[in-house]
Formats: structure tokens, C-alpha cells, sequence
């Protein structure tokens, strides 16, 4: 009797610990279950206002040489893309937001397995095996990727008409060495080999046959990507199918999934601001990704259910001056004309304090690139602080004591920068200028900068691109990106010289000082650069703002977004 009753009393004491002990697990147990990732689930079609809502497909041709082409291509690949699992939805630092920048520890071979240099001037890339390009009537049978055809578009590009000027001076050949092997064979070493031709704007691997087939025509368009152009309607929509075929694939926890997840994707153009803000309120778009701050906290009113992510845009603002023209290759005079814009005033009335004073032509984001206003000569400070009387001396001084007109041009798929251009005129109408506006479409306005036709003045948004690419594209002579057709040999032969230099501390040290001289040199009136704000429904899983991972190019994140169909069906949007 006694033995059993000790056995009892022992039974009662480990029961006892047990239910300690399980309840000391609980949080754990519940934490781990919280933070295991939900498994995907396949299918269902994703309605998407991207960044560049308001504006349609320019071109389906790399050769073109349309800086759009990434942001439409679903269907074409490129060498390099940003490595995803080190975005900050994935415990990482990155946001992927950047335009045209894939941070040096964020870069992940796409098409490139691996890449090694042979000698200081040669870079050995393999391939991926058994990636293939899908059948397309008429156009190609099914086949797989091989070196030949990223030798085939690397020549393509660089011998198309429309190329930008020096844009491949840095390379001497290209050439496949067996099946899966591209060497390329640099005359110099430049500093954005990898962005050039891995994952810039113009970096698509396109197969011969659709060239041959005649690349431009949409419907002739074919690569390797996760998605294949089904329709086009310019100025309404472009709609994507999955690529069943497609190679990549996207861990999630300790499971591997075959990519993509959606059956379909839908681009909506839409130039009215209402209309696709009402479209992502009532979920006619899953996800929208540029909503100005005005809207924010209606949109989170009325749809209180919406996830959100906030960037400082990708793209300054300015008004460029023609410094080939009178009076603008007066320095005085631009100079001047910045002193003219109480730009505190527009970053607190104009943009709700939803604005940085200084963030163009390098982005804060750039880290040892970007130098802050405060750390700038007085002269520089001296064109970001407001003052009206000393503008009017600067123009009686270089000869217009009574002002001056001048023409200036603008886009009409910018939805605020006619209320900017009110707000210019009117604070430069007070020092006796005079701006007279025309507003263009987008195509004729991006071709009057293209052919350096563009008006005196040329109000613009313009994409910081990456460190380096923002003082090239802006600041040199022939380059598509330079509306104040800025030309100084010296600043130029600066240039060449960031380029060349290997080592990224120097490199950088190059780029702050001459982002000083630059901006001192005063080309553009330079404006505050505003937040910009992107929205998505909670159906739309696995994403977390990311909006670029290469130069303007979102596929690698789409395809890795799947949508909880049930979810959305319960909160009465099916």
C-alpha cells in the first residue's frame, strides 16, 4: 500500500512538471507557429497600377534603346537580378526600391550561374543549363538558352542606331567559348560593368529568332522570363500569362516552390489620378505603386485594410536651363533663378512636408556617394535658401535688370507638376521672368529631349539611376538624359575618371566632389524630392514594397508574389 501510494505521489509530481513545462512552451510553441511562412498557394490573377501607372509601353525592342523596355518585359531575363532574400521583408537591409541600383552585396546571378575574372579584363560568365525559351507560333520552336544568344543581344544592342553614345566603349568583344560560356574582353576597366550589360536598362536576352521575327511587334516577343506577353492595348492595359515552363524557383521556409505563383498579371494604364486611386480603393487593383501623399490618409480611411510602404522618390525633380542658350550659359543667371524659389515653402505647402530639400543628383539611399546639404559649401547652400532681392541683383548683374521670358516644356502624365509649374511661375514672376508652359505628351516630350530639340526650360522628373549613372546621363554631352545639354570637357574627363577607378572609398570621394561643382554650377532650378507612397491589399502575400529588383525591372518580384484567393473572396472582393 505504501509503494503505491509513492507511485501515485510521484505520478501526481511528473504530471504536475509536465504541465509546467508545457505551459513554459506555449509562447514559444506559438511564437515559432507565427513566424512559420504560409505556404503559397498557385493561381488567381493580380491587377497591378505599377510606379508608372499613367504611362504605357514605348517600346518591345531592347534595341530600341527605350528606357521602359524592363518595366514591360515580363517574358526576357538578363545575366544579373537583386538577390530578394535580402530585402527587408526577408530580414535583410534592402528595400529594393532603387531605380536602377542593385546594391554590390545584393547582386545574384539570373541567367548567370556564376561569373569569375579571368584577368583584370576579362570576365568569364556560365550560364544556367536547361533554361529554356518557350514555343511561340510562328516565331521559334522551344529550345534552350545558350551563350551564342547572349553574344547575339549584346551585338544587337551595341550596333543599333539609337544606342546611347560611349554607353559599351569599355568592352572589345564578346564571345561564347562553348555552349554555356560568355567571355567578355574589356579595352578598360569600367566601374559599372555589372549594371551595363547584367541588369541595366537595356540588358534583356533576346533570341534571334524574335529579332529576326521582328522584335518591336509585340506579339512576336518570347525569352525565358516567368510570364508571356498575351495582350497588349497601348494606353489601357498589357496582360501576362504564367511561363509553365519557367526555371526558377522561391524557398519559402525549408520548401522550394516552382515560380511563378500567379496564372496571370495584369498592368493597368490609367493617366487620371481619381481613377486609379478609386481602382485600388475598391480593389479593382490589387496593388498600386505610386500614390501621392495628398491621398494617404483618405485612402487609409476608406480602406483601412490596405498595407503601406513609404521611399523618397527614386527621381528629382527639376526645371533644366538650356545652357547652349541666352540667357541660361549665364551662370549668374541660373544661379539666380534658384535663389527666385522659396523651396522651404514648397516642401511645406506644396508637398505637406512630405519632401526632402536635397536629393538630387545623388539619393541619400547611396550611401558614401551622397554628401548632405549641410556638409556643402556656402555656395551650394546659398541656391536652396530663398532669397528674392539678391536674385534680382544676380540679373541686373548679368544684364536683366528687367527679366526676362523663356519657354518651358512639361509632361502630362507628371499629375503634379502643372500645380509645380503655377507655383514656379508665380514665385519667379516676382524677379521679373516670365515663363510661358507647354504641356506635351509623353512621347513628344521624351523625343524633344532625345533629339536636343527641348525647350530653354524642361521641367522633368529624372530617374536617379545609380551612383555613377546620375552624373553620366546628366552631365555629358550626347547623353539622352542631359536637357540642359551641359558640355564641360573637364567635368567630362572627371567622369571617365570615376569610372576607371576600382576602388569604390575613392570612387565615391570622386562622385561627392563632383555632385559639389555640379550643383554649385547651378544647370537645373533644383527642386525638393517628395515621398511617394505604394499600397497593396493583405491578399497580396509574400511582398513588402519591393518595387525594382534591376534597372525598372519588378519581375523577379512579381513572379514571387502569390494572392490568398480565399482571403480575398471572404473580405467580399472575389
Amino acid at each position: 500500500m505504501k509503494k503505491t501510494a509513492l507511485s501515485k505521489n510521484g505520478l501526481r509530481r511528473r504530471q504536475a512538471t509536465q504541465l509546467v513545462l508545457a505551459a513554459s512552451l506555449m509562447p514559444t510553441l506559438a511564437r515559432a507557429q507565427a513566424s512559420r511562412p504560409e505556404a503559397p498557394k498557385y493561381g488567381g490573377k493580380l491587377e497591378i497600377g505599377t510606379i508608372y501607372v499613367t504611362l504605357s509601353a514605348l517600346s518591345w525592342d531592347p534595341a530600341d534603346w527605350a528606357w521602359k523596355i524592363n518595366h514591360d518585359g515580363g517574358m526576357y531575363e538578363q545575366l544579373f537580378a537583386a538577390d530578394l532574400s535580402k530585402s527587408k521583408r526577408n530580414g535583410g537591409k534592402h528595400t529594393f526600391y532603387a531605380d536602377a541600383w542593385i546594391p554590390p552585396d545584393a547582386i545574384k546571378g539570373e541567367l548567370a550561374e556564376s561569373w569569375r575574372w579571368v584577368d583584370p579584363l576579362k570576365l568569364e560568365i556560365k550560364l544556367r543549363k536547361g533554361v529554356m525559351f518557350p514555343e511561340k507560333a510562328g516565331v521559334m520552336k522551344a529550345r534552350e538558352l545558350v551563350a551564342d544568344d547572349v553574344v547575339f543581344s549584346f551585338n544587337r544592342l551595341a550596333s543599333s542606331p539609337k544606342k546611347t553614345a560611349n554607353y559599351f566603349d569599355h568592352v572589345k568583344k564578346v564571345s561564347a567559348s562553348d555552349r554555356h560560356t560568355v567571355v567578355f574582353e574589356f579595352a578598360e576597366y569600367n566601374a559599372e560593368w555589372d549594371y551595363r550589360f547584367g541588369y541595366g536598362y537595356y540588358s534583356a536576352i533576346v533570341p534571334k529568332e524574335v529579332a529576326d521575327a521582328g522584335a518591336t511587334n509585340w506579339k512576336n516577343t518570347n525569352g525565358t522570363g516567368p510570364f508571356i506577353l498575351q495582350d497588349f492595348v497601348s494606353g489601357n492595359s498589357n496582360t501576362y500569362v504564367k511561363n509553365p515552363n519557367y526555371w526558377d524557383k522561391e524557398k519559402i521556409g525549408d520548401t522550394e516552390y516552382k515560380l511563378p505563383f500567379v496564372d496571370q498579371i495584369v498592368y493597368r494604364t490609367i493617366k487620371d489620378e481619381a481613377t486609379f486611386l478609386t481602382a485600388l480603393r475598391t480593389a479593382k487593383l490589387d496593388m498600386l505603386e505610386a500614390i501621392r501623399w495628398q491621398h494617404v490618409d483618405e485612402l487609409k480611411k476608406n480602406a483601412p485594410q490596405l498595407k503601406w510602404e513609404r521611399s523618397l522618390a527614386m527621381a528629382g525633380t527639376y526645371l533644366a536651363m538650356r545652357v547652349d542658350t541666352k540667357p541660361f550659359d549665364d551662370v549668374r543667371v541660373r544661379r539666380a533663378l534658384n535663389m527666385a524659389i522659396n523651396k522651404e515653402e514648397i516642401i511645406k505647402a506644396y508637398y505637406g512636408g512630405n519632401a526632402e530639400m536635397f536629393a538630387f543628383p545623388q539619393h541619400p539611399d547611396y550611401g558614401g556617394y551622397f554628401e548632405p546639404l549641410s556638409s556643402m559649401p556656402d555656395s551650394v547652400k546659398e541656391l536652396f535658401t530663398y532669397n528674392p532681392q539678391k536674385a534680382k541683383q544676380l540679373l541686373a548683374q548679368a544684364g536683366y535688370p528687367n527679366g526676362f521670358t523663356f519657354k518651358t516644356q512639361l509632361s502630362s502624365v507628371a499629375v503634379d507638376h502643372p500645380d509645380l509649374m503655377s507655383l514656379l511661375q508665380a514665385y519667379l514672376e516676382q524677379v521679373g521672368v516670365k515663363v510661358e508652359v507647354q504641356t506635351m505628351e509623353y512621347p513628344a516630350f521624351l523625343s524633344a529631349m532625345t533629339t536636343r530639340t527641348n525647350a530653354p526650360g524642361y521641367l522633368m522628373n529624372n530617374g536617379h539611376t545609380n551612383p555613377l549613372t546620375t552624373l553620366r546621363k546628366n552631365f555629358v554631352p550626347g547623353q539622352v538624359w542631359n536637357p540642359s545639354q551641359w558640355n564641360d570637357p573637364a567635368f567630362s574627363k572627371k567622369i571617365d575618371a570615376m569610372y576607371e577607378e576600382r576602388d569604390e572609398g575613392k570612387r565615391q570621394a570622386l562622385a561627392r566632389e563632383m555632385i559639389r561643382e555640379i550643383v554649385d554650377k547651378a544647370p537645373y532650378i533644383w527642386l525638393p524630392t517628395q515621398y511617394v507612397y505604394r499600397a497593396w491589399w493583405p491578399w497580396v502575400k509574400n511582398y513588402g514594397g519591393e518595387v525594382r529588383a534591376g534597372a525598372v525591372r519588378p519581375w523577379p518580384i512579381y513572379s514571387r508574389i502569390w494572392v490568398d484567393q480565399e482571403m480575398k473572396k471572404k473580405m467580399g472582393f472575389a
